[in-house]
């Protein structure tokens, strides 16, 4: 048997600062999740996504070090609109924005911003037509 692609995960440094920065791209989370070690949530399409804090993780390998970000997620929103509002609303929140809204070749709008660890989320929605 083939194995199964299940899930995909997140080492974080705070997770009550983690879960708040994800709270504000809509997903949900438990009441006191923000005081586990290791968090999940089942988004569309049966995939978990996973957050273990670095002291979790070095329970398990105690030589465990944080790698420097090189990856993170994308989070498809409903219009162009909304990749606007919510690049503005992350950026007043403070977590930094890595590109402002802009029209990407591919046919979408886009932004990037940093989540509480550095990684880099993607924001887009398809533009009406291409440019």
């Amino acid at each position: 048997m083939a194995p199964t692609f299940s899930a995909i995960g997140l080492a974080v440094a705070d997770m009550a600062a983690s879960l708040s920065f994800y709270r504000r791209l809509g997903l949900s989370f438990a009441a006191g999740a923000e005081d586990e070690s290791h968090v999940e949530v089942t988004v569309s399409g049966g995939i978990r996504l996973m957050w273990d804090t670095h002291a979790s993780l070095r329970s398990f390998d105690p030589g465990y070090q944080p790698a420097p970000p090189s990856g993170g997620w994308a989070f498809r929103c409903a219009d162009t609109s909304e990749v606007e509002k919510l690049h503005a609303d992350l950026v007043a929140a403070g977590y930094p924005s890595v590109q402002d809204p802009w029209d990407a070749p591919w046919g979408q709008r886009y932004a990037q911003v940093r989540d509480p660890d550095g990684n880099i989320v993607d924001l887009f929605a398809q533009l009406t037509s291409p440019k």
